[in-house]
This record gives C-alpha cells, structure tokens and sequence, in this order.
C-alpha cells in the first residue's frame, strides 16, 4: 500500500472479473483511483463483484464486456473511459490459454490454438493499447501500461509451448511499444509465476492446482504459493508515481521460480 497515490487517476483494467485483474482493480481503488473501467468477456456475476469491491474503496467502476481479441470491442473499452477525459493507467491483463503441460507432446496443440492464444495474448494488448492511446496521451503524467507477461514466456515453461510462445511475444512487443510511444506512455510488462487463483482450478483437472501450489511452496526459493494480491502490488507499483521513470522493463514476480535455472547474463 502506498497512500493515495492513484489519487484521481482513471484505470483500466482488461480481464478484471477474477484473479489478478481484480485484485489490481482493488489495489488501483484502495490507493485513491476515481474510477476503474471492468473489463471482462464471460463472467458477468464475476466482474459485478469487482464493481462492487472498487466501490467500497471510493472509486467508480464502469463494467466493460468485450474480448480484446476483437479490435472493436477494444474501442468500447476505450469509450467506456472516454468520459473522464483520459486514462492513467492501463493495466492489460486478459489473457487466455490451452493447457497442455506435456510440452513434448506436439500433437498435444495446433495451430490453431497458436493463433486464439495471439489473438488475445498478444494483439488482444496491442489493440487495447492502440485504442487507449489517445486517452493515455491525455494524462498529465506520462500515461502508463503494464502488461501482463508470464514468467513461462521468460523460461519456456507453462500451461503449453502456445501460452509460453505468446507470453515471449507480449515481452518483447512490451520493449517495442516502450520505445516507439515515449516520452507521453511508459510501457512495462510484469512476469508473475504461478498465481494461486480459480484460473487453475477451472482448467486442471480435480487435484492438479492443488499438487501445483504445494510444488509451488516446496520449489520456489521464497517458499510461498503466490497470490493475485501478492502480484497486484508490483503490477500496480509499475504504474504508480513511483515508477516514472521506468519504461520498457520486465518485473519477474515469481517468488523466485526463475533462480531454478541459468542466469540471463549465462546465457
């Protein structure tokens, strides 16, 4: 927590019913943000709650349906902020997979699911971005996105070899945009490694995110199975005052996962 200093600001939020979008819906409203713009594509009842937990920190939430997949449905997000005149934070956090974690089945994916997971993983973001970019222009700071990345697109690691290719993708499209949209938008990506939410649940069979979050505890140098407000706190850092001077940066938030293989600079 870090006082009021989302104070006034107008947030977006991609992927916002559940999980880590939530918690950084929350984080954004606990922190002073006047209104927070929901986005979600299925979970109606889910997203309403999200609402209802912003409202309770003071801030307004503007419930958004629509898949950052489809460019025209990134704009309805956009227009949903349009009203308040500009957008401070943009936080892109949708993201879709296909769980094969056997990643030397090959027949295990194809190209096809290649292609859902860019389409939202990747130019869902994109399009996200370029429809904001006049509302982040807008800010009196320099406007300010997070992506979220994966600690599988760093590592190869993952739900599938898909899901780790588009999370890669989404990183280094992260330092392209950081570059191209200066000084007026910081762009930064955040990595987390396993997250502890019903995102698991609902795509492992009866068990597995149970096995997944005690492998969590027992692998990970900090011992800990994250939580989405453990990774919220980061993700939000990236695009509070405090990281103005930040842009085109990956923030690994993993508890550690990554320390279980060669270091970059070995490479």
């Amino acid at each position: 927590m870090s006082g009021q200093d989302f104070k006034d600001y107008v947030v977006v939020v991609t992927g916002a019913s559940t999980g880590l979008g939530r918690a950084i819906a929350v984080e954004t409203a606990s922190r002073g943000a006047a209104a927070v713009i929901i986005n979600f594509a299925r979970s109606q009842d889910e997203a309403e709650e999200t609402a209802r937990l912003v409202a309770a920190h003071g801030a307004r939430g503007v419930l958004v349906q629509g898949d950052v997949g489809e460019d025209e449905d990134c704009k309805k997000i956009a227009a949903a902020a349009a009203p308040f005149g500009r957008i401070d934070a943009l936080f892109n956090n949708a993201g879709v997979t296909r769980f094969a974690p056997n990643h030397a089945d090959l027949d295990a994916v194809s190209a096809e699911d290649f292609m859902d997971l860019y389409r939202v993983n990747v130019v869902g973001a994109y399009q996200t971005l370029r429809a904001c970019r006049g509302l982040l222009e807008s800010a009196p700071q320099a406007g300010a996105v997070v992506n979220t990345s994966s600690i599988a697109g760093v590592m190869g690691i993952g739900s599938s070899v898909p899901y780790a290719a588009s999370k890669g993708a989404l990183t280094t499209m992260t330092l392209s945009l950081a570059r191209a949209l200066a000084p007026k938008i910081r762009v930064n990506a955040v990595c987390p490694g396993f997250i502890d939410t019903p995102w698991f649940e609902k795509g492992l069979p009866a068990g597995r995110a149970e096995k997944m979050r005690q492998g969590a505890e027992a692998s990970t140098p900090l011992k800990a199975a994250s939580t989405a407000e453990d990774v919220a706190g980061a993700t939000v850092f990236l695009a509070s005052p405090a990281a103005r001077h930040i842009t085109g940066e990956t923030l690994l938030v993993d508890a550690g996962t990554h320390l279980g293989a060669a270091p970059l600079s070995m490479r």
